[in-house]
């Protein structure tokens, strides 16, 4: 079965208005696309669009995006993690993760603790709210791949999965 992908606003928040953007919208099926077909970095990014889009739309009313999920979800998985090593892992700058942590603070879905060892560096916790809210939330993130992975079988899902990793050189 093929799925028409639209360029434009392929996703919006009801049908009259999901009818309204494909009369307007050009279908990428109908355009040539030359060696983009063939080209891997160009279907990631697409893949990419079609799962960030998804996950907006879905979970748009808990004001996270895909990257915040990734860091709760490591903070939960490490607790007293320092910012440098959090920063590392996820391969952004320091002071990009702070304004990260930032928010999450104001938010009451983290902590800032002292670290026992080096009393310079902070050992970032989840809050009881933010222990919470991540419970909260992984139900709609477990739907939202649910739908994401609808196309494929479950192996195919894995598979895709452990390609994936590979590219990513994190197999």
């Amino acid at each position: 079965m093929s799925r028409k992908t639209f360029v434009g606003n392929s996703s919006p928040k009801n049908a009259s208005a999901l009818e309204a953007s494909r009369s307007e919208a050009v279908a990428i099926d109908e355009l040539n696309i030359g060696l983009l077909d063939g080209l891997l970095g160009y279907h990631l990014r697409r893949a990419q669009n079609a799962a960030f889009q998804g996950f907006a739309d879905r979970l748009r009313h808990r004001q996270i995006t895909p990257g915040q999920l990734g860091l709760l979800v490591l903070i939960a998985n490490n607790p007293g993690v320092s910012q440098t090593d959090l920063a590392r892992a996820v391969g952004i700058e320091r002071s990009t993760l702070g304004e990260f942590i930032n928010r999450f603070e104001s938010r009451g879905l983290v902590e800032r603790r002292t670290a026992a060892l080096d009393r310079r560096r902070y050992a970032i916790h989840l809050s009881t709210t933010g222990q919470r809210f991540l419970s909260e939330l992984l139900p709609e993130v477990t739907e939202h791949e649910r739908e994401l992975a609808k196309p494929l079988s479950e192996d195919e899902r894995d598979t895709l999965i452990v390609l994936l990793k590979r590219v990513s050189g994190r197999d």
